[in-house]
């Protein structure tokens, strides 16, 4: 299954496009597929209003937290 048709999940929340960023990057370099949605819209508007959400497949769930959990950023 590729990433198009998988069905995407959020695995974490930032207030924060640096971490957002970092956390993108860690699972990048790991070869999990993932999105940071409304990125660009948070950096317009408040981030409060609209935070940042990582999304990785839904099979690759455990494996990005158990990255995102290792990884002190």
């Amino acid at each position: 299954m590729d990433a198009t048709t998988s069905t995407l999940v959020v695995i974490e929340v930032y207030d924060n496009l640096m971490r957002a960023e970092i956390a993108k990057s860690i699972l990048d370099s790991a070869g999990i597929f993932c999105v940071l949605n409304d990125e660009y819209i948070s950096a317009i508007y408040s981030v409060v209003a609209f935070p940042i959400r990582l999304m990785v497949r839904s099979e690759d769930v455990e494996d990005a937290q158990q990255l995102l959990k290792n990884e002190n950023y």
